[in-house]
Formats: structure tokens, C-alpha cells, sequence
């Protein structure tokens, strides 16, 4: 059958075989103990041209390898910690200068005076060591350590050197074409300003825009993807590689698409499944290993090409240990993240070959190194990587919460979203447990068709933190009163958070919100988020926090700082702090503790009275957050109470009325002190007794 002729040419059958490809190869390696990276690059060289000829790499591999490509530069720009990232620029730029020039130099001695090339082939061998494809960053985030800093300082100095290589190959292939003047650099300095400007500074605003206004699922990744092919575009036209636009626009998209959120997990999901895979049996499609079969000058380039890279940037990584006083685990996960070549090593090479500057011995080596370079970073990057994740897990259980158990108390469609997605950025990334999401039907005659509305409103709940890669467990109470139910849920599964949404209306017996949150203050010691949610979290450029003075004597008051650090990191959101100064010194010291990479500023207040003078500079975009307390505990203030009706007042404001955790045993001995308690409680027993009078009617009826 002319199906079944080699090379394949069916579309359904070549999408086929590279799909179990990707599906076995990292499988069966995985079983020797080797990088799926590696073995994707070693099953391209099996099925592509060079090897049992299978598969051509034609325009629809190429299409998909460079998706993937910019797939790996847009995720390294979205996953990159931007206050980790801005910390750590000068150190970025240290290795940047590192890792471009020491290649260089080395690349061009060893062109010069190794294999005798004349000065411009040199200088372009040179810029392709210099150049580096962040090919094992996929490991590094499954390893969950793309926050480490020796991997934030390998992003920066990547996009340092592969700038600085690309433009050592326009300006030899200029001098080749003798095109270099005025113009020329024009355009290259003019096009990068402008391609920076619009892609950090515009982006977040179209981004902001259409988050808030489209919520579909699909549109917001098509969105994003979209997003990254522009900025790729616009680098091209510039003058630089589409590489660069890529990461750029993940840097621009990158507070908008939270880490923990449903649409970063589509987009990781569909790159490491898809795209990334397709990039990395293309690269293997390229290697001809039977042009070493044949000895000679072939084999002598591609062996001086290997070790001037692999030294080049072994040197450049030890330099920034010796500068920095990192470990030498740091250094190896540096040196693996930085020693791999392929795209912009290819793309110089095939240039000079095609302009008559390099020979077919350096393409050949090109190659070979492209291909080996690719196993070393994996092998090197997935043990050091372990080593520095196992080293992680130690440190962060001597600092880790001893459990978190999330209550989310559902009541209406409208606020699924935006309390699920508060408990998604809420949820310590070390807590195994799930997210509980809770329904309470108070018994009436309608009881059946609200258990009914309640089921969908749960299957919402669980969709939403499914897209997200996070177990949610429901749970639903039928009780006379809804305050009680949820009390009773807190009791039984040992809840320890307790996230609840408030419409900013209130009843008519009410202390603060009205009769169920006030119950709930009452009744409960464990830490106690009230939220009004009016705009996306992802879409928060600062969290505004108001906190009263003796807050630091609150038992809970670690807790409440991790998750006000939780909430700032995941949503890309700067912190300020109003607190008395002795309050802001100790939040500090437990920031330092977190290891927090918010980026937080200390104001001194007073008291609360200082409230008034907050409110005029709390904008729409912030997400103000007031630190309260419950009746007796240590920083209780009657402002506290009168506080939440200002806010509700604002008109499309988001805020956060948080009640730390409290002792157990304090609570008991204030609960039901006070008038306004005494009202609430009043006001739960004539709501349980009304009920009770609607049971026995209808047993009667009956």
C-alpha cells in the first residue's frame, strides 16, 4: 500500500506515530533512569530522516517545533517570580555578561587558532556557544523548583546572551552584505525599545481588560497563546528572535495567569503534552550521525565545537559560585539549565552555512553538539535539581504549617468563582489536603428543589479546582439554621480556614455583616476570611492591609501573615502594610521567616482612626484587606466593627475582612458577653424556632 511507503506521508498516521512517541519514549527511558527529555530527542533520531527514515521533518514538524520552542520561552516568562526576578537583575546580568563572553572568547581562540578559520566564521562559531536554549527548564518545573534563585538568574542571563549572540550574527552577516550602517542600528536599537515598552507596559493593559471581560475558559488561553505568537511577531520584525518576543510576553502576561490558576494549568498542560514534545523530536530529526562515521575533519570540529561549549559555560557557572557563595548544587543546575544548545545555535549556524562563512563539518558538528548538549543539560539539570528540590523539602518542613483544611460555604452561582479562586491562591502549596466546599439547606418545603440547585452549585466548585489540578471534597449539612450548619461542618472536619463571600447587605438584627457572619464570629475560633470579590483576583495590582495594633498578640497571627503572603505571591500583587510600627517590625521578622518574595511596604499608623485617611487612595484595582478580631481577642477594637459598613459603601471594591485564629477557649468564655452578641444569639434562636414551628406544621399538615 502507498500508505504504508517510506518515508510515511499520511497525515492521521504520522500524527499518530508521534503521538505514541510521546507517549513511550519518556516512559521507557524513565524505567533506566533517564531524562523523558532524552528520550524524545533519541526517538526524533530514530524516526526522522537520518536514522529508519520514517518521517520527514517537513514544514508541519518545523511548525510545531517552533510553537513549541516559544512554548518553552512564553512558560519561563509566565512561571519566572517577578520580585524574585527584579532582586536578583543584577546577579542576572553578572551571569548574562558571564555566559556570553566566556564562550566567546573561548569559541573564538578555538576557531582562530584550533581549526583555522578565518576571523568572521570564527566570530559566528563563537556567538553559537555564547547562545543557549532553555531546553531543561520543563524539569525544573516539574520538579518545583522554578523559583529557586540559580533558576531565576539562568532566565535573566539566557535572554542576556541570546540577545547578545543574535546580534554578534546580524552584524556578521551584515558585514557580509555590507549592509551595516546607520539604519541598521536604528532599527535594532529602535525595534528592541519599542518591542520591550509595548510588550511589558501594553500587555498587562489589553491583558487586565480582557480578563475582566471575557471569563470563558477558552477564550482566555486562546488569548494567551495569541498574545505570545504577537510579541514573537513583533520581535522578528525588530530584528530579534521570535524567542525573545515569547518570553517577554510571558513577563507581560505574568501577574495576570496566577501560578495555582485553571488557565496556567491549561497552559503548562498543553506544552509539556504537546508542543514542547513535538519541539524535541524535531531537534533529534536533524541529527546525522553517519557524517562521523566517516572520520576526519568531521569529527575533530564537532569534538573541539563540544568541549569549548560545555566549558565555556561550565566556567561562566563556576564564576557566579565563586562571585556569589553558591552551593555546588546551585552551580551544576545553573551550568545544566545554560549548557544546552539548539534553536538559536542552529539558527546562526544555518545562516553562516548558507552565506558560504561555515563549512558542511560545522553544520555536521552543530548537530552532533546540538544533540549531546541536550542529553548533558537533562542529566545534569534532573540531578541537581532532585538534590536541591530534597533540600527544599527539609527546610520547608521545619517552617511548614502543621495542616490547612479550607472551608468554602457556597450560597449563590455568582460567587463560585471568585471564593474558589481566593481558596486556590489561599492554599499553602505543601498542604496535601483538599479544598471542602459546602452547601447548607435549611429545612423547608422547598428543601428538595434547593438540594437540587445546591448539587449544581458543587459540580461548579469542583470543575473550577479541577481545571486547576486541585481535589475538592463537598459537603453538604441540611439544619434549622445556616450559621449552625456551618459551624457543625467546621467542627467535623477540622477546619482550620473558613472562606465565606458577603454581598454587603444586612439584616436587621446584626452586629456587623448581619445574622449568619455574625454568628459565625461569634461561634468560631478558626481563621475567618469575609469577602467581597468584585473583579478577578488575577487582575489585583495591590493588596492594601489595615491592621490594628496588638495584632502581633493574636494567637493566630503567623497564620494570617502566610496567607496574605500566599494571596500577594500568587496573584503578582504588591503588599502595603498600615500597621503600628512595633506590629510592622514583627510582620516583618515572620515574612523573613516565610521567605516571602512579595514585595511589602511598611507604613506606621497609629490606631484605626487612621482608616479615614487610607480610604481616599484605596483604588479599584486593590484588594483591601482588614485585619480584624474577634469580641475579647487582644487587638479588639469597637472601630473593627463600624469598619466593614465604610467599605461596603465603596462602590465596586474588592476587600477582605479577615479574623485571625483565635483560642478555643477564649472564645467559649466571650461568647454570648456583650449586647450585640446577646442580639445575634437572639437572633439565631428565633430563626431556629421559626423553623421548628414551619416542621411542625407541616407534620400536622400531614
Amino acid at each position: 500500500m502507498k500508505m504504508l511507503e517510506l518515508p510515511f506521508d499520511d497525515p492521521v498516521l504520522i500524527f499518530a506515530i508521534l503521538l505514541f512517541v510521546i507517549l513511550f519514549a519518556p516512559i521507557v527511558l524513565k524505567r533506566l533512569r533517564i531524562p523523558g527529555i532524552i528520550g524524545l530527542i533519541l526517538a526524533g533520531v530514530l524516526i526522522g530522516p537520518h536514522g529508519f527514515h520514517l518521517l520527514l521533518r517537513d514544514s508541519s514538524i518545523q511548525l510545531f517545533g517552533t510553537v513549541g520552542l516559544l512554548y518553552i520561552m512564553f512558560l519561563a516568562g509566565l512561571e519566572v517570580d517577578l520580585n524574585d526576578f527584579r532582586a536578583n537583575r543584577r546577579k542576572s546580568i553578572v551571569f548574562g555578561i558571564l555566559t556570553f563572553s566566556l564562550p566567546l572568547s573561548l569559541g573564538a581562540i578555538a576557531g582562530l587558532y584550533i581549526l583555522d578559520f578565518p576571523f568572521a566564521s570564527a566570530l559566528l562559531l563563537a556567538s553559537m556557544f555564547a547562545s543557549h536554549t532553555l531546553l531543561s527548564y520543563p524539569i525544573v518545573s516539574r520538579l518545583g523548583i522554578k523559583r529557586a534563585e540559580s533558576v531565576n538568574i539562568s532566565i535573566g542571563g539566557t535572554i542576556i546572551t541570546d540577545t547578545a549572540a543574535l546580534l554578534v550574527l546580524a552584524l556578521v552577516t551584515g558585514s557580509r552584505e555590507g549592509s551595516i550602517g546607520v539604519f541598521f542600528w536604528a532599527r535594532l536599537v529602535l525595534g528592541a525599545l519599542f518591542l520591550g515598552a509595548l510588550v511589558i507596559y501594553l500587555f498587562p493593559i489589553i491583558g487586565k481588560w480582557f480578563f475582566k471581560t471575557v471569563q470563558d475558559n477558552v477564550s482566555q488561553y486562546i488569548f494567551s497563546l495569541g498574545m505570545m505568537y504577537l510579541a514573537a511577531l513583533l520581535a522578528e520584525m525588530s530584528g530579534l528572535e521570535p524567542i525573545i518576543g515569547a518570553f517577554l510576553a510571558g513577563l507581560g502576561l505574568n501577574r495576570l495567569i496566577p501560578h495555582t490558576s485553571p488557565l496556567m494549568n491549561r497552559i503548562e498542560f498543553i506544552g509539556n503534552a504537546l508542543f514542547i514534545p513535538f519541539f524535541l523530536i524535531g531537534v533529534g530529526m536533524l541529527v546525522d550521525y553517519r557524517a562521523f562515521l566517516k572520520g576526519g575533519d568531521a569529527l575533530i570540529v564537532a569534538a573541539v565545537m563540544i568541549v569549548v561549549s560545555f566549558l565555556g559555560k561550565w566556567l561562566a557557572a563556576f564564576a557566579m559560585q565563586k562571585i556569589y557563595g553558591y552551593k555546588s548544587i546551585e552551580r551544576d543546575l545553573i551550568f545544566g539549565l545554560t549548557s544546552s544548545h539548539a534553536a538559536a545555535a542552529l539558527a546562526a549556524i544555518l545562516v553562516g552555512y548558507n552565506l558560504g562563512i561555515l563549512n558542511e563539518n560545522v553544520l555536521n558538528g552543530t548537530i552532533l553538539m546540538i544533540l549531546i548538549s541536550c542529553i548533558v543539560s537533562s542529566v545534569v539539570t534532573e540531578n541537581a535539581g532532585r538534590k536541591l528540590a530534597v533540600e527544599g523539602a527539609r527546610e520547608s518542613q521545619e517552617t511548614a504549617p502543621v495542616d490547612q483544611r479550607i472551608l468554602v460555604p457556597i450560597a449563590h452561582p455568582r460567587t463560585i468563582e471568585g471564593l474558589m479562586s481566593l481558596a486556590l491562591m489561599l492554599k499553602d502549596r505543601k498542604s496535601s489536603d483538599p479544598i471542602y466546599a459546602l452547601t447548607v439547606v435549611q429545612d423547608s418545603q422547598e428543601i428538595e428543589a434547593r438540594i437540587t440547585e445546591d448539587e449544581k452549585m458543587l459540580e461548579q466548585a469542583i470543575h473550577y479546582a479541577s481545571a486547576a489540578d486541585q481535589r475538592v471534597q463537598i459537603l453538604s449539612r441540611v439544619d434549622l439554621n445556616i450559621a449552625n450548619g456551618i459551624i457543625r461542618a467546621i467542627k467535623e472536619v477540622l477546619i482550620t480556614d473558613v472562606i465565606i463571600g458577603w454581598n454587603a447587605e444586612r439584616s436587621g438584627l446584626r452586629r456587623i455583616f448581619g445574622s449568619i457572619l455574625d454568628q459565625l464570629t461569634a461561634h468560631t475560633h478558626q481563621m475567618l476570611l469575609v469577602s467581597r470579590l468584585v473583579q478577578p483576583l488575577n487582575t489585583v495590582q495591590r493588596l492594601l492591609v489595615l491592621v490594628p495594633p496588638n495584632a502581633d498578640i493574636e494567637p493566630g497571627f503567623a497564620r494570617w501573615i502566610r496567607a496574605i503572603a500566599n494571596i500577594a505571591s500568587q496573584a503578582g500583587a504588591t503588599v502595603e502594610v498600615h500597621a503600628p510600627p512595633r506590629v510592622g517590625r514583627k510582620m516583618e521578622a515572620v515574612m523573613a521567616q516565610l521567605r516571602s518574595s512579595a514585595s511589602i511596604a511598611y507604613l506606621a499608623i497609629d490606631d484605626l482612626k487612621s482608616y479615614e485617611e487610607i480610604r481616599p487612595r484605596i483604588k479599584k484595582d486593590d484588594l483591601f484587606i482588614l485585619v480584624s478580631s474577634r469580641k475579647g481577642g487582644p487587638s479588639y477594637d469597637r472601630e473593627l466593627d463600624r469598619i466593614p459598613s465604610r467599605l461596603s459603601l465603596l462602590p465596586g471594591q474588592s476587600f477582605i475582612v479577615l479574623y485571625p485564629e483565635q483560642v478555643q477557649e477564649q472564645m467559649a468564655e466571650n461568647a454570648g458577653l456583650g449586647g450585640d452578641s446577646l442580639a445575634s444569639s437572639l437572633e439565631g434562636g428565633v430563626s431556629s424556632l421559626l423553623n421548628l414551628g414551619r416542621i411542625i406544621g407541616r407534620t400536622f399538615q400531614k
